[in-house]
């Protein structure tokens, strides 16, 4: 067994593991650490301007890779900083690996007020994190990490949080490293897929719906090819989009789950990853008579927020295998591609009659960054109708914060998603308000050079509480008014570069100049106030 120090044996395992960045900011408690990753030489170390960027970076590089994100933080207000993005990656099931360092091991639980004692600390992780552990020897860091590397490579993957006591760092002992270890999917039962075969072949209106799970399982190709062998429109959840390409003659189209009318006739929906629930508080309205097969890895999710006929919990990608293995050619549906054809430009239509400056906006984006670019909409009206509209053809391309919520989340995940793919435009989508939470990141993306887009959808206003009071309290406003800086001025002092755009078409042309830049870019779009989709579509 190697004699090493607590530091250098975490640091061995995350290059085993083929990390090549990590996102903190070092201090007392963690520098040992950080000097271990400086001498061993294969990790990238970026220091943001604040931990909860760290995190929301490490997600961003998580989400867009499909590989473990890394941030290291110090205890108490360290470790508190970031629980708003882990709460968001654990939303979103994204391999998170937060690594933290405590307070001496002499003083845990003593309550003696020294230097960002933070009491029962992993509790707080606990309720957001797949796992959750502390070290207590110095010999206990690398099965601690291995235990979190495999919750993260395992099933459903969601955050995990190691802490460490500042001493064990640079403690030598004797390490016991895990062994290389291979974890096999789950496999369907076969009686599982029987039925489900049973169900689908005898459907006439038959409905593949798909979730983040779906892409997680990288099952976009059976998706595929199981709509093509059913003649089944495919619907995508926001956070899957992209599995199957808009231009695919089964693509059904995304808009407002319950308002594609391609659910209420469709009478077998085969669910793939997705909690089966529509945006906010609203349910997804099916047939009462539909027969439901919804597909998780995580059992807990089997039935949740809807009734299902059949529930497998198993590896998506070996339980779609099995159901095209098993259903040869047979299918009785009777829907077109033609059909499906005019659903999708009927919803295209409408969304254009109600919403015409939004659906100009985001086809200016896409049509200067096209299918490779990357995009992570905000909290923010703009980022909302982008669930709505923005044409997804590759996966892990579309990065939003799922039924979190999280205002202020984009700017810094897209700079994570841009150190993960420097050769891709990646494009934030933003709010004045959301824009604000992360705005001295700035100083990151150029210290660093990550050249993230950031537009600025500016208002002057949380548009969403600003339309709720004139909507349901009479015109009653506060808080909801907000003064901001000259943001092109303000890009330009960071030795960003600043741009401004009054209409979708000066939009196209910022983006066509900032895709050229060698340098990170701030786009400042003003705009009228906006309802919220949901305001006018009901």
């Amino acid at each position: 067994m190697p004699y090493m120090s607590g530091a250098e044996a975490m640091v061995k395992l995350l290059v085993q593991e083929g990390v090549d960045v990590i996102f903190g900011i070092p201090g007392v408690q963690t520098v040992d650490a950080v000097d271990a990753i400086y001498r061993n030489g294969h990790i990238r170390w970026i220091s943001p301007r604040h931990e909860q960027t760290a995190a929301y970076m490490a997600l961003g590089y998580a989400m867009t890779t499909g590989k473990i994100g890394v941030a290291m933080v110090l205890p108490g207000p360290g470790a508190l900083n970031i629980t708003a993005a882990i709460g968001t990656a654990y939303a979103t099931s994204a391999p998170v690996l937060v690594i933290s360092g405590q307070v001496e091991s002499l003083n845990i639980g003593f309550h003696r007020g020294v230097l960002h004692e933070l009491d029962e600390q992993l509790d707080i992780f606990r309720p957001i994190t797949k796992y959750a552990a502390r070290a207590v020897r110095a010999e206990d860091i690398p099965d601690l990490v291995a235990q979190a590397l495999k919750q993260l490579k395992t099933q459903r993957p969601r955050p995990a949080f190691v802490e460490v006591p500042y001493d064990l760092w640079a403690k030598e002992a004797e390490m016991a490293f895990p062994g290389t270890e291979r974890y096999p999917p789950i496999p369907p039962d076969g009686t599982e897929i029987e039925r489900a075969v049973a169900i689908l072949t005898r459907a006439r209106r038959p409905l593949i719906l798909a979730g983040r799970g779906a892409v997680k399982a990288e099952v976009g190709g059976e998706i595929r090819a199981l709509a093509e062998r059913l003649h089944a429109p495919v619907i995508m959840t926001p956070e899957a989009q992209g599995l199957v390409p808009v231009n695919h003659p089964f693509y059904g189209g995304n808009f407002f789950l319950w308002r594609n009318p391609i659910f209420a006739r469709a009478d077998a929906v085969l669910v793939i990853g997705s909690r089966l629930r529509a945006s906010g508080n609203s349910r997804l309205e099916l047939r009462p008579t539909a027969r439901v097969i919804q597909v998780d890895c995580d059992s807990g999710e089997l039935g949740r927020n809807h009734r299902i006929d059949l529930g497998i919990s198993a590896d998506a990608k070996l339980t779609l295998k099995a159901i095209l293995e098993s259903l040869g050619s047979r299918s009785a549906s009777l829907w077109k591609e033609d059909q499906i054809a005019r659903v999708r430009i009927s919803l295209r239509r409408k969304l254009e009659d109600i919403a015409p400056l939004q659906v100009r906006i985001i086809d200016s984006i896409h049509g200067a960054i096209g299918d490779e670019g990357i995009i992570v909409p905000d909290i923010t009206n703009i980022g909302y109708y982008c669930d709505l509209a923005y044409p997804v053809n590759r996966p892990c391309s579309y990065v939003d914060s799922a039924y979190f919520g999280t205002l202020g989340f984009a700017f810094p995940t897209a700079l994570g998603a841009k150190v993960a793919h420097p050769g891709r435009p990646v494009v934030a989508v933003c709010g004045d308000g959301g824009f604000a939470y992360a705005s001295a990141e700035l100083a990151t993306a150029v210290q660093e050079k990550i050249n993230t887009i950031a537009i600025i959808f500016r208002d002057d206003a949380y548009g969403t509480v600003t339309n709720i009071q004139r909507r349901q309290f009479g015109a009653r406003f506060i808080g909801n008014r907000l003064h901001n800086p000259d943001y092109v001025r303000f890009a330009r002092a960071f030795g960003a570069a600043g741009m401004r755009a009054k209409t979708p078409r000066e939009l196209g042309k910022a983006l066509s100049q900032a895709l050229a830049a060698d340098q990170p870019v701030l786009i400042d779009v003003p705009v009228p106030p906006l309802e919220e989709p949901w305001a006018v579509l009901g």
